[in-house]
């Protein structure tokens, strides 16, 4: 043992200065390949590997989160999988030629099972090659379809429409789509300013079909009523007899015969012989 660390003393002192600069190279490679070797796929995010002797993209595969070790002459291109966001201003004809503008926020994310496709086919670059112009061609085709009062009345049914529309043509390209949001829309002053007047006026037409149905039901009630009052008389007036109306006197003659108030009861002058009944006045 000790003739071997003598035999290694020696050659350090031979070739001193090539070992070190061997170590200095070799350290020197290790510092500068070591990203291209050792490759992190941070959460939320999925990698695809390009291999440059052995077929190029890898399609079947994709890494996940964690460290993931390659050839330095290989390649890892990392994908973010969450759902992710991106706003966009578009200006469009409506179908009676009027231009509009719409501030968009398109919400999408790739999908990790064709991810290798998704970055054969297109590249990192998808979101601006790929998802803003299907999206801007699917609002002007939507939006084409309708007038611009139709647009300002119809909100609604036509974010619906754009956001199917947009699935299916996104869907297509390896990405899903996940919402279209119509932030803001900018119609022209004049349409603005009448179809301002429009719903005015039909706010008036409203209140007075309110007020003219409001009179009728109130006509009704009165109506009905009347009619009531009417034939509640009309039955009164068959049901009283002369009889009824003597035995009904008779019956307030006794009442007051009965109270204690001073009174003057003169017996047989009232009409039909009913007593005429005087107080203490």
């Amino acid at each position: 043992m000790k003739k071997f660390f003598n035999y290694l003393g020696r050659i350090w002192k031979q070739n001193r200065l090539k070992l070190v600069v061997t170590f200095l190279v070799i350290l020197f490679l290790f510092v500068y390949l070591l990203p291209h070797i050792l490759i992190f796929v941070e959460p939320g995010e999925g990698a695809v590997k390009w291999r440059r002797f052995s077929g190029g993209t890898q399609i079947d595969r994709v890494y996940g989160e964690g460290s993931h070790v390659i050839w330095p002459w290989d390649k890892m291109y990392i994908y973010n999988l969450r759902t992710q966001e991106i706003s966009d201003s578009v200006d469009v004809l409506t179908h009676n030629g009027l231009s509009i503008h719409l501030d968009l926020s398109v919400r999408f994310f790739p999908n990790r099972s064709i991810l290798g496709l998704l970055h054969k086919n297109v590249g990192p670059n998808y979101p601006s090659i790929i998802v803003l112009p299907e999206i801007e061609h699917v609002v002007r085709t939507v939006i084409g379809q309708y007038r611009a009062e139709e647009i300002y009345t119809a909100q609604n049914a036509i974010v619906e429409k754009i956001v199917s529309e947009s699935y299916r043509e996104i869907e297509e390209r390896f990405v899903n789509l996940d919402d279209v949001l119509i932030r803001k829309i900018v119609l022209p002053e004049t349409i603005q300013n009448a179809i301002q007047r429009k719903i005015e006026q039909q706010q008036l037409v409203q209140e007075f079909d309110y007020r003219l149905q409001s009179s009728m039901k109130e006509a009704q009630r009165k109506r009905i009523e009347a009619e009531g009052i009417s034939n509640y008389n009309q039955i009164i007036g068959q049901s009283i007899t002369e009889e009824i109306l003597k035995f009904k006197g008779i019956e307030a003659t006794q009442e007051l015969a009965k109270s204690e108030n001073a009174k003057v009861v003169v017996i047989g002058s009232g009409k039909d012989g009913l007593p005429i009944i005087l107080g203490n006045q």
